[in-house]
């Protein structure tokens, strides 16, 4: 069973949305499961100013990654680099065993948005050279 807080985060996500605007973005995937994540970084001056995510797949899926967006808002690239998904997991309480995946799948999805960042960066750099 989901604990109250996941349900309630899956019945009211904070974060749920795509983000126009965002530079960085990032996908994952579980392989063994059909949870898709997406989420939307918009980073300015070396800060997370906001988060959002697209996520189509079960309860935890959509409470992770809404946690995971709430865990990097404000925070620098540093700290979100460092994030980590049983950060995502004690924050989000106890899930069944076999949806704990889930929140390293958030995690992998922030990292990917955070690599689609620094590849936007580099690419601006290049034009202004």
């Amino acid at each position: 069973m989901y604990s109250k807080k996941v349900l309630s985060i899956f019945q009211n996500p904070q974060n749920a949305g795509g983000m126009k605007g965002a530079n960085g973005v990032g996908k994952a995937s579980g392989t063994s499961c059909s949870d898709i994540m997406k989420i939307y970084l918009l980073i300015e001056d070396g800060v997370v100013k906001d988060a959002q995510f697209k996520t189509f797949g079960s309860c935890a899926a959509i409470a992770a990654t809404d946690i995971a967006c709430e865990l990097v808002k404000g925070k620098t690239i540093e700290e979100v680099m460092n994030l980590t998904g049983s950060e995502i997991l004690e924050e989000l309480g106890e899930l069944p065993q076999n949806k704990v995946y889930t929140a390293m799948l958030a995690e992998q999805a922030v990292k990917a948005a955070l690599d689609d960042y620094f590849k936007r960066q580099e690419k601006l750099q290049k034009k202004a050279d």
